[in-house]
């Protein structure tokens, strides 16, 4: 006994072009590719985690550019690197939400913030030297290591405090304990 064959659907059923157009060509394809830009720069809070990995950066090129240090020894330059690059660490970390999140952005937005303070001090080194480091590359990366581990001191702060409400509670301890270690830690590297 064989089933009756099902009748066609009306042409109102079928699926036609304008039913294709609404699913995206990835998805037909059965491949999902995620969007070109996945940030969304209108919102606050991209800018808030931007400027916290740029802002050691922009406090290096700006030392070097107009006060370039001449001596590897510690300087008002030294303690304003570490606690730009640790600060604005601790601001990526509080635009994030859940502990592990906050305490990882916080420790990446420091490694990226110290290795292009390090890059500004290369590229600012008036005179290439084989032997030993310039004052500027040796600034860089003094600030660069205080600022880490000024970071590293306010990650796990970061994380336990990524459930409050406020942001700004969120932000302002994490950043004093992280200005507060990098601070501690210039003198240390510089050997003063």
């Amino acid at each position: 006994m064989s089933q009756p064959p099902e009748p066609e659907p009306a042409d109102d059923d079928k699926p036609g072009p304008a039913d294709d157009e609404l699913v995206p060509v990835s998805v037909r394809l059965g491949n999902v590719v995620p969007p070109e830009d996945p940030e969304d720069w209108s919102r606050p809070l991209t800018w808030a985690a931007a400027v916290g990995m740029l802002l050691g950066p922009l406090v290096a090129v700006l030392w070097f550019a107009f006060w370039t240090p001449d001596r590897l020894t510690l300087l008002p330059g030294s303690f304003a690197l570490a606690a730009a690059t640790s600060g604005g660490a601790a601001l990526t970390g509080s635009t994030q939400q859940g502990a592990l999140r906050a305490a990882t952005a916080t420790m990446a937005a420091a490694l990226f913030g110290g290795l292009a303070d390090v890059v500004a001090g290369a590229v600012a080194t008036p005179v290439r030297q084989a032997v030993e480091a310039s004052p500027t590359l040796g600034q860089a990366f003094g600030g660069a290591l205080a600022g880490f581990t000024g970071a590293a001191a306010a990650a796990g702060l970061a994380g336990a405090l990524a459930h409050l409400r406020s942001r700004t509670a969120r932000t302002l301890a994490p950043a004093a304990v992280a200005i507060g270690v990098s601070v501690l830690i210039v003198p240390l590297i510089f050997g003063s």
